[in-house]
């Protein structure tokens, strides 16, 4: 497989919006073709004939092996991943209902493996190629009210580094990348957000940069894991009417 993403395919989950249509925006202007997953595309705004949105809810973990499949005979031509795909909810554990915990688990970790598990066999056919997943600074440290996001974006690190040694030999690269807080649509629904100064947040186009970079690196050299932060960390109460 030649260097570069011209004539390359990859797959983007979370591709309709925030970090995940940044990197399949970037993708884009890269040369790749891209196949967009995400629960809906009402919202895209983005206009290329090398984008293909596939409308799939990947929190519905038990309609994915049979979906799944499917996608991996119709887009054979994939050598690569890209996990953007995850949600965020914070709070005590115990003010977490059984089935909340359930649903975070199930979106920000069994679907990641369940997409890596249906197309690393095509990957491998076509002669290896990426697999990059998102992770959090949450993987990094667990934090106060998150237990059950840092435990997902955990495990999703452990997998990431498990899946570095078993592909290896397959000419497949893993590559984690954890950002810190990203200005997306990410914090519409938790009582908490970046400060509002530029350095107190990541860009998603910062984030496709670096996802960019790890899958331009040559042949035979991987980004074992990339973590990004905002140069001043500011959180913002959205109850609040100054910056904590």
């Amino acid at each position: 497989m030649a260097d570069g993403l011209d004539g390359r395919t990859l797959i983007v989950t979370g591709a309709s919006r925030g970090i995940g249509a940044a990197v399949s925006q970037r993708l884009l202007e890269k040369g790749a073709a891209v196949i967009g997953i995400a629960r809906n595309f009402q919202d895209s705004a983005i206009d290329n004939a090398r984008f293909r949105p596939v409308p799939l809810d990947l929190a519905q973990v038990s309609a994915l092996p049979d979906v799944l499949s499917r996608l991996a005979k119709t887009y054979a031509e994939v050598t690569g991943l890209v996990c953007c795909a995850g949600r965020g909810r914070f709070g005590s554990l115990e003010e977490f209902a059984y089935r909340e915990i359930r649903e975070l688990v199930d979106l920000n970790l069994i679907s990641q493996m369940y997409v890596v598990r249906a197309f690393m066999p095509v990957i491998k056919t076509n002669g290896g190629g990426d697999v990059v997943l998102m992770g959090s600074e949450a993987a990094l440290s667990g934090g106060r009210y998150g237990a059950v996001y840092s435990a997902t974006k955990f495990a999703v690190r452990g997998f990431a580094q498990a899946l570095r040694h078993e592909c290896a030999a397959a000419n497949v690269r893993i590559t984690i990348v954890n950002p810190g807080m990203v200005r997306t649509e990410f914090f519409d629904s938790l009582k908490f957000e970046p400060g509002s100064n530029p350095d107190n947040y990541i860009e998603p186009e910062d984030v496709a940069s670096a996802v960019c970079g790890a899958l331009l690196v040559r042949r035979g050299t991987v980004v074992d894991e990339i973590n990004l932060s905002p140069q001043k960390r500011v959180v913002r109460r959205k109850t609040d009417d100054a910056e904590n």
